[in-house]
C-alpha cells in the first residue's frame, strides 16, 4: 500500500465532510431499548430497559433524552409508524440503532418513519419501506439505512429548510432534497430510480453528493435545479439501467442535469457514467454528449469518465477518485477501509486510490485451506499447521490460529505456526484469516492427538441390517460390520487386514468399518491386524457370529419370477437351478425392492415330472439340506408356499432328487429386519368352506371372502395366512388367492385334481375393504379356508427369524403315527410364538388330514394337509407354538408317516 499521500488527502477531504470536532461528549444516561420478541417482557408503560424494553419505537422517542441511545432488537417487524420530533444537543445526540447481528437491520414493515423539528439525532441501521421524511430538522445523521418507498413518492425526502442532513452508507430507493434544505451530504449510498429520477436537488444549496452509487433507470439520474447552488458532486458512478425501453421516449434519459439557476458555485468532477444515455450532460441550459466538450465549456468534470457499457464500468472506478473532495468517508457502503488495489494504477487526485461510487474494491478472501503435518500424532508431538489463502491480490493477512485444545490462540502475520498439545483429544483446529478491510473467511481440520504407548488392535462387531429410514437400500442377508475403531493407535494406522474366517479377506488403509455377508450362519474366527506409519504391527482375534436377523413381512402383489417352460429346460436332478430373488421387480400394483430381505415367501409348483420325485428349495451358497418342500408324482402338478432364506448373493436354489421336471415360481413376500408387519398366529380356524356355503366355485368364476374383523382377525389385518383346501375338482386347475377382485395376478396357489383333495398353505394380502378373492381357472371344486394367523400394520406381533432348512422329525424312523394319534415335534426356541414348518405325509393308508397346533393348546377340526393313500403329499404349514413344540393329530382317515422340516420361527419384537 502507498498510504502517506492519499492518507493525508483523505483526512483533508474527511474535515471538509464533519467540520470541527465536537467537545467530548458528558456521560451518557442509561441505554433504552425496544424489544417487541415473543420472549421479551416488553410493555410501554415500562421504564425501557433491557429486562422491561418498550414494546414500540415510538415509545422510545417520546422517552429518550439528550445523549441516550435506543437499542432496538433486529428479528422482528416494528409495525409501526413512527414520528421522532424531540432533539438532542451538541455533542449529546439522541441515536436510534439497531440492535442485533451485525448488519441486521430493524424494520418498520410498511410504515413511513418521520423525523420533524428535531436536531442532533442519530439513526442508524433502519429498515423503511414506507419512506422517510425530514423536516425543519438540522444535524440528523441517518446512516445504514434502507429507504423504499411502498407507500410514498420518494424512499427519502429531506425538505422544509432543514439543515447539516447527512445520509451515509444507504440502500435508497428515489431520494429528493428540496424545500431549502440546506448542507445535506449523501455519501456511500447506493441510490436507484426505476421510471422516476434516482436523486434529484431542488431549492438546496450547499448540496454535497460524493461517492455515490446511482442505479439510473428513466429521466435524470442526479438533478440540480432552483436555488441549489454551491453544490458539489463528486466521485459518484451513475450507472444506466437495463430499463430504458420502459421509459417514455419524450422523457428522454440523462446522466446529469445541473439547472441555470443552481450552476454557481456548483462543482462536479471524478464522475463515472456508464451506459447509454440519451443526454449524458445538462449544465447550466447547455447539453454535452461528451466529457471533454462538458469539461472544454464548464471547466467541470475534467476528471470525469464517460463509459458507453455497465458491465466493465466498475474496474474504471478503483483507485480513480478524488480523496479530497467533500464528504469523503474512511468506510465504504459496507463499512470496510479505503484500500489500495495493487493490480490497478493510482488514477486518483495526487496518486489516491480512493474508488468510485458506494463501494471500494477490496483484498477479497474466496477461500483458506488449514493443514496440519500430523493429523494423527501422540501427545507432546510438533504440529506445524499450515494456511493456504487464496485472496483477490497480495497482500498483508493476519492468521488467528485456534488449536481447540483450550491453549491461547495465536495471531500472526505467518501462515505457519507450530504447536504441541499437551493431551490426547480429538480437537477441531481453526484458522480464521483477516484482510486489511477486517474480512474474514475460516478453516478447519481434525486434530486426533492420542496417547503415547503401542498400537494394539482391536475391534467391535456387529449385524448389519437395512434401517426403517433406508428400507430399500441393499443389505445381504448375514452381513457383519467390523469395526476396528477401538484400536489404540498412537501414530496413523496406515493398513488394516481383516480375515472373517470363511476365506475372506478385506485390506485398506483406513481405520474405518467393514462389512461382509456371510453365505450360512454360524460363528467364525475373525482377525484384525493393523500397521501404523512407524511400521509397528497388532493383531487381534475374536470370535464373531453370523445370523439371521428377526423380520417384518412385507407382501406384494404376487409375480412370477420363474417359469422353466418358457425355456424348454426343465429342472434336472442333480442340478440345482438358481431363483433370483427380484431387487426391483415391477408387477400391476407397483415395484418391490427386497434388497435387504434375508427370507422369501413363495409359491413353487412343479409340473411335468419324469417321475415321482420331490424338490428341495434352500439358500444361494449353502449345502443343500435333507429337506423338501414339493412332493410331486410322475405326470402330475404339485404346488406348496415355501418360506426359504435368501442367499448371500440374493439367490436360492431349487433341486429335484430325481428324473425332471419343470418349475414355475411365484413370488408372494418378503420377510425384512426393520420393516414390515408382524405376525400373529391363531389356533387354526375355520373361516370359509364352499361345501356349506354358496356351492362349489366353477370355471372362470370368483368369490369374495370377508377376513378382516372376521373370528380372531382384527379389521386392520395387512395379510393372512390360510390352509387353502379343494374338494370335488371336476377337472385339473389351479386356484388364485389374491387381495383386489380387479387385479387377478398371473400366479396360482393350488392345484386341484379330480378325485384327490389337496391343500396349499398361503399367505394373502388383504384387500382394501377387507376381503380376499378366490378364482378357479377351469371346470368347478368346493374350496376350504382354515385361518391360522394374520400380519398386521402399525407395530405388535412377532417377528420371523428364519433358519437353515432343518429337519425337526421324522417317524420313519420311530414308526407311523396312528388314526387319532398325535404327535409331538421339538426342537424349536422356547420363546417361539410360531413356525414356518413343511409337513409331509407319505405311506398313508387312508384319505384323512393332519391338524397341526401349538403344544399344549386345544385342537380344532381345521386341516393342515390332507393326506391321500399311495401318495407323498407336503405342505407349507404355520402354526403357534407351545414351550418350543408343535403337535401334530392324524385324523380317523389311516396312518402315516409324517416329516417335520423346519424354515424359521416367530418370537415376540
Amino acid at each position: 500500500m502507498r498510504p502517506t499521500r492519499a492518507t493525508v488527502l483523505l483526512t483533508a477531504g474527511l474535515v471538509t465532510f464533519f467540520g470541527v470536532p465536537s467537545a467530548a461528549a458528558a456521560e451518557a444516561p442509561p441505554t433504552l431499548y425496544v424489544n417487541n420478541h415473543t420472549d421479551s417482557s416488553c410493555t410501554d408503560g415500562g421504564p425501557g430497559s433491557q429486562a422491561v424494553p418498550f414494546c414500540t419505537i415510538s415509545a422510545a422517542a417520546k422517552a429518550v433524552a439528550p445523549g441516550q441511545t435506543v437499542r432496538i432488537k433486529t428479528g422482528k417487524i416494528y409495525d409501526e409508524a413512527v414520528a421522532i420530533d424531540r432533539s438532542g444537543a451538541p455533542g449529546k445526540p439522541i441515536s436510534f440503532v439497531a440492535d442485533g447481528q451485525e448488519n441486521s437491520l430493524a424494520s418498520l414493515g410498511t410504515h413511513p418513519l418521520t423525523i420533524s423539528g428535531a436536531s442532533h439525532v442519530v439513526v442508524r441501521g433502519l429498515n423503511v419501506t414506507g419512506g422517510i421524511r425530514i423536516n425543519r430538522s438540522a444535524d440528523i445523521e441517518l446512516d445504514r439505512i434502507r429507504a423504499f418507498a411502498t407507500h410514498a413518492p420518494k424512499g427519502l425526502v429531506i425538505g422544509d429548510a432543514s439543515t447539516d442532513v447527512r445520509v451515509i452508507r444507504g440502500l435508497i430507493y428515489h431520494a429528493r432534497i428540496e424545500g431549502g434544505a440546506q448542507r445535506t451530504v449523501l455519501g456511500r449510498n447506493q441510490i436507484h430510480g426505476d421510471r422516476d429520477d434516482p436523486l434529484s436537488m431542488a431549492d438546496a444549496p450547499a448540496t454535497v453528493v460524493t461517492n455515490n452509487t446511482v442505479y439510473h433507470g428513466c429521466g435524470t439520474a442526479v438533478s440540480l435545479s432552483g436555488s441549489s447552488s454551491a453544490s458539489a458532486v463528486f466521485n459518484n458512478l451513475i450507472n444506466a439501467t437495463s430499463r430504458s425501453s420502459a421509459c417514455d421516449p419524450s422523457q428522454g434519459r440523462t446522466a446529469l442535469a445541473v439547472s441555470q439557476s443552481a450552476a454557481a458555485g456548483t462543482r462536479a468532477d471524478y464522475n463515472l457514467i456508464a451506459g447509454p444515455f440519451q443526454t449524458v450532460y445538462t449544465w447550466n441550459g447547455t447539453s454535452h454528449q461528451d466529457q471533454a466538450a462538458f469539461h472544454a465549456a464548464t471547466g467541470q468534470g475534467g476528471h470525469d469518465i464517460v463509459h458507453p457499457r455497465t458491465e466493465d464500468a466498475y474496474e474504471k472506478a478503483v483507485d480513480s477518485a478524488d480523496a479530497t473532495a467533500p464528504g469523503v468517508l474512511p468506510t465504504d457502503m459496507s463499512g470496510y477501509p479505503v484500500v489500495d488495489d495493487p493490480r490497478v494504477p493510482n488514477t486518483g487526485k495526487d496518486g489516491g486510490y480512493l474508488d468510485r461510487g458506494a463501494r471500494e474494491s477490496q483484498n477479497s478472501l474466496e477461500s483458506v485451506r488449514l493443514e496440519l503435518d500430523q493429523p494423527w500424532a501422540p501427545a507432546g508431538t510438533a504440529v506445524k499447521a499450515t494456511a493456504t489463502t487464496v485472496s483477490a491480490w497480495p497482500g498483508p493477512l493476519t492468521y488467528h490460529f485456534d488449536f481447540g485444545d483450550g491453549s491461547a490462540p495465536v495471531v500472526t502475520g505467518e501462515r505457519t505456526v507450530n504447536h504441541v498439545y499437551s493431551s490426547p483429544c480429538e480437537c477441531t483446529a481453526k484458522v480464521t484469516v483477516y484482510n486489511e478491510a477486517k474480512m474474514k473467511t475460516a478453516a478447519t481440520s481434525q486434530a486426533k492427538v492420542t496417547a503415547p504407548g503401542p498400537l494394539t488392535a482391536g475391534f467391535t462387531s456387529r449385524p448389519f441390517l437395512p434401517t426403517a429410514e433406508n428400507p430399500r437400500a441393499y443389505v445381504a442377508p448375514l452381513t457383519v460390520e467390523v469395526d476396528p475403531r477401538s484400536a489404540v493407535a498412537p501414530w496413523p494406522v496406515q493398513q488394516v487386514d481383516v480375515d472373517f474366517g470363511d476365506g475372506a479377506h478385506e485390506r485398506g488403509a483406513a481405520l474405518e468399518p467393514v462389512r461382509h455377508a456371510y453365505a450360512q450362519p454360524g460363528d467364525y474366527k475373525v482377525t484384525v491386524t493393523l500397521k501404523d506409519a512407524k511400521g509397528a504391527t497388532s493383531t487381534v482375534s475374536r470370535t464373531v457370529q453370523a445370523a439371521y436377523a428377526a423380520s417384518g413381512y412385507v407382501p406384494v402383489h404376487p409375480f412370477r419370477v420363474l417359469d422353466t417352460r418358457l425355456s424348454t429346460s426343465p429342472v434336472q436332478a442333480g442340478t440345482a437351478a438358481q431363483v433370483a430373488v427380484p431387487l426391483i421387480a415391477g408387477s400391476p400394483s407397483g415395484s418391490y425392492h427386497t434388497g435387504g430381505a434375508t427370507a422369501a415367501v413363495l409359491n413353487v409348483t412343479v409340473t411335468g415330472a419324469t417321475q415321482d420325485t420331490h424338490l428341495n428349495v434352500w439358500p444361494s451358497g449353502q449345502q443343500r439340506p435333507a429337506t423338501s418342500n414339493v412332493n410331486v408324482r410322475a405326470g402330475g402338478t404339485s404346488s406348496n408356499t415355501v418360506t426359504v432364506p435368501i442367499g448371500s448373493d440374493g439367490k436360492i436354489l431349487a433341486q429335484l432328487n430325481s428324473g425332471q421336471g419343470h418349475v414355475v415360481v411365484d413370488f408372494v413376500g418378503y420377510y425384512q429386519p426393520n420393516t414390515g408387519q408382524g405376525f400373529s398366529p391363531i389356533t387354526p380356524t375355520r373361516l370359509a368352506d364352499t361345501r356349506t356355503t354358496g356351492g362349489a366355485l366353477g370355471a372362470g368364476r370368483t368369490r369374495t371372502v370377508k377376513v378382516a374383523g372376521v373370528h380372531s382377525i382384527p379389521p386392520n389385518a395387512a395379510a393372512v395366512a390360510l390352509n387353502l383346501t379343494s374338494t370335488g375338482a371336476t377337472t385339473d386347475t389351479h386356484v388364485i388367492a389374491y387381495a383386489e377382485a380387479d387385479k387377478r395376478p398371473a400366479t396360482s396357489n393350488l392345484n386341484p385334481e379330480p378325485g384327490k383333495d389337496k391343500s396349499n398353505q398361503v399367505i394373502v394380502p388383504v384387500g382394501p375393504d377387507g376381503t380376499i378373492t378366490l378364482y378357479n381357472n377351469a371346470g368347478s371344486t368346493d374350496l376350504v379356508l382354515d385361518v391360522v394367523g394374520y400380519y398386521r400394520e402399525g407395530g405388535g406381533g412377532a417377528l420371523f427369524t428364519p433358519v437353515v432348512p432343518k429337519r425337526l422329525a421324522d417317524t420313519r424312523t420311530t414308526g407311523k403315527l396312528a388314526p387319532g394319534a398325535t404327535t409331538t415335534v421339538a426342537g424349536l426356541p422356547a420363546n417361539a410364538v410360531g413356525a414356518a414348518l413343511n409337513v409331509t405325509a407319505t405311506e398313508t393308508t387312508g384319505a384323512g388330514f393332519l391338524t397341526v397346533h401349538g403344544y399344549g393348546t386345544a385342537r380344532t377340526d381345521a386341516s393342515s394337509l390332507n393326506t391321500r393313500p399311495g401318495e407323498t403329499v407336503p405342505n407349507h404349514v404355520i402354526t403357534p407354538v407351545g414351550d418350543g413344540k408343535v403337535s401334530i393329530w392324524n385324523s380317523w382317515g389311516g396312518s402315516n408317516h409324517v416329516i417335520t422340516d423346519v424354515f424359521g420361527y416367530f418370537t415376540q419384537g
